[in-house]
Parts: C-alpha cells; structure tokens; sequence
C-alpha cells in the first residue's frame, strides 16, 4: 500500500499531512445542472412556488455546505474558507445551470468545497420542488477550474 496518500503502511486510513506545504492562494469553481420540466422552471423563476424563494435558500445551503465540506467527507481538510459564491442560470427553458466558486489562502485547494456547495444547491433545488416535478435529474456536476498549490492551474477546456 505505500505511495497512497490516505492510507499509511498498515493500510489505516489517514488525513493527509499539509503543515510543511506553503499556504497560498486557492481558488476553485465547479458547476452542475438540474433538468426540470418547464412549468417548474417558470415558477422558480416568478418566485411562486409555495416553499418561498427556491435559489435564494439553494444558494444559502451550498454556502453552508462549503463551509461544512469537512464535516462530510472522510479525510477533507476542515479549512477557513475566505469566499464562497453561488450563482443560478436558467441555459433554456428546463436546464438550470448552477455555479460554485470558493476562495481560501491555505496549505491544501478548494476543489471538494466547490463541488460540496454545487451538489447541496442542486439538492435543496430538488427538494424545494420535488412536490410539484419529480421528473427532476441532476446533472454534471464538475470541477470547471482551479488555481493555487503545487499542480498550478487547471480549466476544463470543453
């Protein structure tokens, strides 16, 4: 088992050390979808489901899930994240595309916490409107880009 990162050579699991790693800057942004059915799209959009305000609370819960990216997966850093942001787009009619970009200046990258706050918006989106469409498909959820650490800069080129 050795050369694995999270396993020692007893085939424990283990935290990665980071404290002899420079902290810098790190940024990561990561996106995904939720199809839904046309009716559902216009009322998240004219505010009228009866819920209340669905990208106003998906937002807030992928935000928090940033925040809290640690406390849900094995081994990830807890990490004192600077910056994290939560967009929506309606690309047509019935796909929504959500966005995630989180910030932090440390030893080790942002990439899950941009994933995590993605995957929570895109789940709180479903859970706010699975009464009224539950046709509703998440998809791609994806690393779009990152910055910072020791492997430089990524952009997803398609």
């Amino acid at each position: 088992m050795q050369g694995w990162t999270h396993i020692d050579d007893q085939g424990a699991s283990r935290m990665v050390d980071t404290s002899g790693k420079p902290e810098t800057l790190r940024e990561a942004k990561a996106s995904g979808r939720v199809r839904l059915s046309a009716e559902t799209a216009k009322q998240i959009r004219d505010n009228s489901l009866s819920k209340g305000n669905v990208l106003e609370v998906a937002r807030l819960a992928g935000i928090m899930a940033a925040k809290r990216t640690g406390d849900l997966i094995p081994l990830c850093h807890p990490l004192p994240i600077t910056s994290a942001k939560v967009d929506f787009d309606f690309e047509n009619e019935t796909l929504l595309r959500i966005s995630a970009t989180v910030k932090v200046f440390g030893r080790t990258g942002v990439e899950m916490e941009a994933l995590t706050a993605v995957s929570v918006a895109a789940l709180t989106v479903y859970d706010m409107c699975k009464a009224i469409d539950r046709t509703m498909t998440i998809e791609e959820i994806r690393l779009e880009e990152k910055s910072g650490g020791r492997t430089g800069h990524f952009r997803r080129s398609d």
